[in-house]
């Protein structure tokens, strides 16, 4: 008898099995869940699972673990095009770098994905979820990706997992760096970094500048060079108070002119953004056993658009108190949350709405000889009454190489206030909700890796945009359209994903096949692949380190009504890296190759063959 995650791992590979026929073998010897050669060792710690630091061997989640080294050889331009490697992950954008940008996670869009930078909640309260092409990658350290829902340790938003981005930290010593770059559409990159550390404290400070002409977003648009401007800086310091108790603060800004492509012809569109966190985190150990941390933080998102007058701000505000105690071979956790969303906008009534979740979370995690549980349940009590949410995983260890994974949780995300107070929205709106379920089989041995997890995520009360006659302000009229709970989304899928080397050649890759359906309509969620893969390979060689990246995206489509079709497409993208000397670096990079033209956006132009080259200064 099958049991409903067989049947839809068996529905999500039905209708991509021409290409699995083709990739299967390379990707069972070939794959890894990061980029290549950068998968985590088996020493790394991982956050994002449980809230907790956690030994990656320890973790049962489906998590990939990006540091700052693969994100350096990469020589990506923005932090999209790192995410877009990940197994998992499609990207979308209206052009460039700077312009809008949606990260899809396991086929659900990127306002269910909650974000967090250096422990900061990020989020639009008017688009819904981050705006992903304001973060500065210049500025970020490491990355992890948890896929799957894990409301039950965080709260609303983390519908289909969660991003965490740290910025650089402070160490004994002294280390600074300076990277340059140049790049086509006359690209210039400077940043500069210093950390250091002693007698107690430790500090680090980057400020990065990036600028580029840009190219024609919109093929029928203005036919203009859409450019951006991006300055940023972040900054951390850390003060060792006492024996076994920490004070850190944090901060990152952006800011970020882009043009862009709108509806009026002749007008030069630019969009303004700001993007800004900031973190006081304390934390102590008391004994072997128990240890607090608090945590106060804000984020803060304001986008304005001229010379179309639009102007919208949105911060989140999180005050978080967690105890771990540890119980023997457990660890229990119990954390009081409380986060305040502010909308400041004027098409909403009043311009300024605000609200309030206060939550309680309980989770625990034990591991004895084979066995690894976990266990989370989580109550969030808001204006739409009490959400409760839990997660149940469990992982038993074969063998010392292979490890079996399973996991139910549940998740939810509350409207975002202009969806219900804008001339557009609806005060009633009920929250979306989601049940997960997965498994997954996990080997190991030496530098060979495969991981195979399938999922089923099938949520509620999807919000979406209705044309036609609503109760909102805007429901009456010749344009009338109002927000409403009308949709439910059956994501089901299977992720491949690992690693090897064969002779002095690191491979890696990863292939994802999704169903990701609207449950009612039965057809395609708008931009989502139902096949996408990803190969890497480097080597070293005659002193230079080659890398070369195939990414692959199927067929897709536009829009809900699943008739306007976005070609699948393939790019090929080359990296080679060597030291020149002790303390410099040579970056270059080829993005797309073959000159491939394609699309994520219909009408959004995306770059051709693109070219950069960076120069890093970094003493040892």
């Amino acid at each position: 008898m099958k049991t409903p995650l067989v049947r839809a791992a068996a529905a999500a590979l039905a209708p991509a099995l021409p290409v699995g026929a083709l990739l299967c073998v390379p990707l069972a010897h070939a794959a890894d869940d990061t980029p290549a050669g950068a998968g985590p060792s088996l020493g790394a710690v991982v956050v994002s699972a449980t809230r907790s630091q956690q030994p990656i061997t320890d973790v049962i989640a489906d998590v990939t673990v990006i540091d700052r080294d693969t994100i350096e050889r990469s020589g990506a331009a923005a932090l999209a095009d790192v995410l877009a490697r990940v197994p998992g992950v499609t990207i979308s954008r209206n052009g460039g770098p700077a312009t809008t940008t949606n990260v899809y996670l396991r086929g659900a869009e990127g306002r269910v994905t909650a974000v967090f930078i250096d422990g900061v909640r990020i989020d639009s309260q008017s688009t819904g979820g981050a705006t992903w092409n304001a973060i500065p990658l210049s500025q970020v350290d490491r990355i992890e990706v948890l896929r799957g829902p894990a409301a039950a340790i965080y709260g609303s938003d983390a519908l289909a997992g969660v991003v965490q981005i740290f910025t650089r930290q402070g160490e004994a010593g002294f280390f600074p760096s300076v990277r340059v770059g140049l790049g086509s559409h006359d690209t210039r990159t400077l940043g500069v970094s210093l950390r250091g550390g002693a007698e107690g404290v430790d500090y680090a400070v980057g400020v990065g500048t990036e600028r580029s002409d840009g190219f024609n977003a919109r093929k029928l648009g203005n036919p203009d060079r859409d450019g951006y401007r991006n300055e940023n800086l972040s900054g951390r310091i850390g003060w060792q108070v006492a024996p076994g108790q920490k004070l850190d603060v944090t901060l990152l800004d952006s800011r970020q002119r882009a043009g862009y492509d709108g509806f009026t012809p002749g007008l030069d569109d630019q969009s303004l953004h700001r993007l800004r966190t900031a973190g006081l985190h304390w934390s102590a150990q008391w004994s072997d056993v128990w240890s607090t941390r608090a945590s106060l933080t804000r984020g803060t998102d304001r986008y304005e658009t001229t010379p179309s007058p639009y102007l919208t701000e949105t911060r989140v505000t999180t005050a978080l108190l967690r105890n771990e105690v540890r119980l023997g071979q457990g660890l229990m956790t119990v954390d009081l949350e409380r986060r305040e969303d502010a909308l400041q906008n004027r098409s909403t009534t009043p311009a300024r709405t605000d609200r309030h979740q206060n939550a309680l979370a309980v989770g625990y995690g034990w591991r004895a000889g084979p066995h690894n549980l976990q266990v989370n349940a989580r109550h969030d009590d808001s204006e739409f009454g009490g959400q409760s949410t839990g997660l149940l995983a469990y992982g038993y260890d074969v063998s010392r190489t292979l490890r079996l994974t399973a996991s139910a949780g549940t998740a939810f995300r509350v409207p975002t206030l202009f969806q219900r107070f804008s001339i557009y929205g609806t005060p009633d709106l009920k929250a979306e909700t989601a049940h997960n379920v997965e498994a997954g089989v996990h080997w190991q041995s030496g530098t060979d890796r495969l991981a195979v997890v399938a999922y089923r995520n099938r949520v509620r009360d999807l919000i979406d945009y209705v044309s036609g006659p609503g109760p909102c302000v805007n429901g009456v009229g010749t344009y009338a359209g109002c927000y409403g709970n009308v949709g439910r989304a059956r994501i089901t899928g299977v992720t491949f994903s690992g690693g090897t080397r064969v002779g002095p050649v690191n491979l890696g890759g990863s292939w994802d096949v999704m169903r990701p359906k609207n449950a009612l309509t039965d057809k395609w969620l708008a931009r989502r692949a139902r096949s996408q893969a990803t190969l890497t390979a480097d080597t070293a060689l005659a002193g230079w380190r080659l890398g070369g990246e195939v990414q692959y995206v199927g067929e897709r489509y536009n829009n809900a009504a699943n008739t306007e079709r976005l070609p699948g497409y393939t790019l090929l993208n080359l990296t080679a890296e060597r030291p020149l000397g002790r303390d410099w670096r040579l970056l270059a990079r080829i993005d797309n190759a073959t000159d491939r033209a394609y699309e994520s956006v219909l009408g959004y132009a995306t770059a051709g063959r693109t070219v950069f080259v960076g120069l890093t200064w970094a003493p040892r």
